[in-house]
């Protein structure tokens, strides 16, 4: 009996009649399986457009429902050489750790593989110019390929079906002349022991595999902690409403149940779960997570509040204008969705090498077989040539040239407090030319303090610490966490939208709005003076005070930026809060160009202009707000305190109330290119010299491993530079050469 898949609920509805799905595709490792899955798909009729997302391994399909389907999408993604299935968060991240354990396993294989393959070669290399006997040598080697073929076949798995996809689909990529190393240097060691030879080079191959492996795995590592928080937005949606059934009768239901034109009851401290306009009651609003604005906003009827926001004081009556889908959080998610696929047509070093590297080689190979065939020495010696040449140019340095050196360079980020979430980051750290940051919680300090303590009395101060634990209200928890209040007024009580009060020695006491208790004139003249701040009166009998709280600059914003002004990058701010604190900011540290109250997709245009103009940015930023922005950059930061949706999209989160490690980003990152750069130019010059003396016929598969492995040695030795301390200099320019 056939099986019957239903797919429809994964469907969503596209531009012009079309249908779309996303796909959870696993396999995917480089460019080359990109422009296979879009190509193939491409070709399917019906398909309007394939857009495959690098970075989560994702691929979004477009597709004319009268045409095609969901089915014979799937059923094509099987023909290309891809398994691919409906997305869903959980079952990627469940894909995402098996396969992550699937690699450890074959790292470990390979290790130990390594390891007691190791002991019988070094064993018959020291016999060979002792007094080993032919016997014992075949018995070690035998005994090598009883360790070295099951293990193989099991390590190399990750490489062997990446290249047999990559074939299918007519194309290459790094692992096909690495599976054709690997194969032929093992069936060419069976030869060799089946005719007694004296060397045979089954450690050559595993040693091989085990490095390959253990770049595969910490890039896997680093990706899957990426995209362990990168669709989940679910901390800013409210799954639920309270809907108006009736004039007076109340009802709560998911909020995919809800249409325009509903009405919904929030009520204080309740989270938004829909986009619509008020049309009964009055609070304050805190949009800090979505929009990046400091202060709560004050909303009354015919006001615009959207989902993910926090209603902090009144009850609202909300009319819906956008629940599910439309929604300023389905849009952000939009917004993220589409910079992340365009970032993810960054093609990296070793992509670009091995688009030049893996056709040369093969070719030189065949080539070298066929002309020593012609020459007539015979087809056995001939092969042992062409196998010679294939393994003093086996991709084992090429491969080595770039995980080498991001091991190191991300364990020298980690010394200095940066944690990367890309591999790939340390090429893009090093070509940028500008630098964009967010105010609130980048540059400032994430945690609001007091601006103006040194002019109030202290007992006023912890009165207002006191107070403010009564109080919701995130201005009070700001006090409060600043003061280190612990003890709350006794009998204390807030109104809602106005401020809390209590009685303390027969005296009133209050912490609020300043306009309730006539302070609406000092609170002016404080506001003048720190522009950027929100305000709060507290009182106490006779005694009050103006306590302006507002977020702080990090410790070391100053000299980081003239450190990156005069290293000659380009500075600005991108903030979406208003624009009086994004120019208070900017004046301070001197950055000449800001923005302020920017939504999530005016950073963006933002950044594409700057692309536009042949700049390239690293985004430093917190919030939701910059989520997108983030994804758009070239390559992003975000400290450690931001959402988790931000940090997700970060290609690096750095650790510290300090600012420096967005210099330290930069500097590191550009020495690790360069030290790139200089490998693969390494492993150029090597197989200059080696492949002519190999083609020649001078280099037995003894010394084309030797050499081989040298080669490794040598660019592994070299990438250990990108460990030491480097500086912040000029911009760099990205290149090959």
């Amino acid at each position: 009996m056939a099986e019957v898949r239903d797919f429809s609920i994964f469907v969503r509805p596209a531009e012009g009649g079309k249908s779309a799905m996303d796909l959870a595709v696993e396999g995917i490792h480089c460019a080359a399986c990109m422009r296979a899955i879009e190509k193939g798909l491409s070709n399917e009729p019906g398909v309007a457009g394939a857009r495959v997302n690098l970075a989560n391994r994702r691929v979004t399909v477009e597709w004319d429902p009268v045409r095609s389907s969901a089915e014979r999408i799937l059923d094509r993604m099987d023909q290309i050489g891809f398994k691919a299935y409906p997305f869903s968060v959980g079952r990627a991240e469940s894909a995402e750790k098996a396969e992550e354990k699937r690699l450890l396993i074959c790292l470990a294989v390979a290790g130990f593989a390594a390891m007691n393959i190791m002991l019988l070669s070094v064993s018959v290399w020291a016999g060979n110019i002792s007094d080993i006997t032919p016997e014992t040598r075949d018995f070690f080697h035998w005994l090598s390929a009883l360790i070295a073929l099951p293990a193989a076949t099991y390590a190399g798995r990750p490489f062997f079906e990446s290249a047999g996809r990559a074939l299918r689909a007519r194309a290459v990529n790094m692992d096909v002349p690495i599976s054709l190393g690997v194969i032929l240097a093992l069936g060419m060691s069976v030869v060799e022991t089946l005719n007694h030879a004296e060397h045979a080079y089954f450690d050559s191959a595993i040693m091989l595999l085990f490095f390959l492996l253990v770049g595969r795995y910490l890039d896997r590592a680093m990706r899957r902690r990426t995209r362990a928080v990168a669709t989940n937005l679910a901390a800013l949606k409210a799954e639920t409403a309270v809907k108006f059934v009736s004039e007076t009768e109340i009802r709560t239901l998911p909020v995919n149940a809800l249409v325009p034109g509903d009405l919904v009851l929030v009520r204080p401290g309740e989270r938004i779960s829909v986009d619509g306009v008020i049309i009964d009651g009055r609070s304050e609003i805190d949009s800090s997570l979505v929009t990046g604005e400091t202060r709560p906003a004050a909303v009354a009827t015919g006001a615009n509040v959207y989902a993910g926001t926090l209603n902090l004081t009144g009850t609202i009556r909300v009319r819906v204008s956008a629940a599910e889908e439309g929604t300023l959080l389905a849009e952000v998610q939009a917004l993220l969705d589409k910079a992340t696929e365009n970032r993810s047509a960054y093609v990296q070093l070793a992509d670009r090498a091995a688009r030049l590297y893996a056709p040369v080689v093969h070719v030189t190979a065949l080539v070298t077989f066929l002309g020593w065939l012609a020459y007539g020495i015979g087809w056995h010696d001939a092969l042992i040539i062409a196998i010679t040449v294939l393994i003093i140019t086996c991709p084992c340095a090429l491969g080595l040239a770039i995980p080498a050196v991001q091991v190191v360079a991300s364990g020298a980020l980690f010394k200095n407090r940066i944690l990367l979430n890309a591999g790939d980051a340390l090429e893009r750290f090093a070509v940028v030319d500008t630098v964009a940051f967010d105010k609130t919680g980048t540059l400032t300090q994430p945690v609001a303090s007091l601006m103006n303590a040194e002019d109030i009395e202290p007992g006023l101060i912890a009165l207002a610490g006191r107070l403010a634990l009564t109080s919701r209200h995130p201005l009070a928890t700001g006090i409060a966490k600043a003061v280190g209040a612990m003890e709350p007024v006794p009998g204390a009580s807030e109104e809602p939208g106005i401020g809390v009060t209590a009685e303390i020695d027969g005296q009133k006491a209050f912490l609020g709005k300043p306009e309730a208790v006539g302070m609406a004139f000092e609170a002016g003249a404080v506001l003048l003076a720190r522009p950027s701040a929100s305000l709060i009166a507290v009182t106490w009998g006779d005694r009050k005070a103006i306590i302006a709280i507002g977020q702080r600059l990090r410790p070391d914003a100053k000299e980081a930026i003239q450190a990156l002004k005069a290293a000659g990058y380009r500075l600005m701010i991108l903030s979406g809060d208003h624009e009086a604190a994004v120019r208070e900011v900017a004046e301070t540290l001197e950055i000449e160009t800001y923005a302020g109250g920017l939504k999530p997709q005016d950073k963006i245009a933002r950044l594409e202009a700057l692309r536009a103009e042949g700049h390239l940015a690293l985004m430093v930023g917190d919030g939701l707000n910059d989520a997108p922005a983030l994804a758009a950059a070239h390559v992003s930061m975000s400290p450690i305190e931001a959402t988790h949706v931000a940090q997700a999209e970060a290609d690096a989160v750095f650790i510290g109330d300090r600012l420096s490690p967005v210099a330290t980003s930069l500097a590191i990152g550009r020495k690790a290119h360069r030290i790139m750069v200089e490998n693969l130019w390494l492993a150029v010059i090597y197989n200059f010299i080696a492949v002519p003396l190999a083609i020649a016929g001078w280099v037995t598969p003894l010394i084309a491993a030797l050499a081989m492995s040298g080669s490794s040695i040598l660019v592994t030795l070299n990438a250990l530079r990108a460990g030491r301390k480097a500086s912040v200099g000029k911009p760099a320019t990205e290149s090959l050469s």
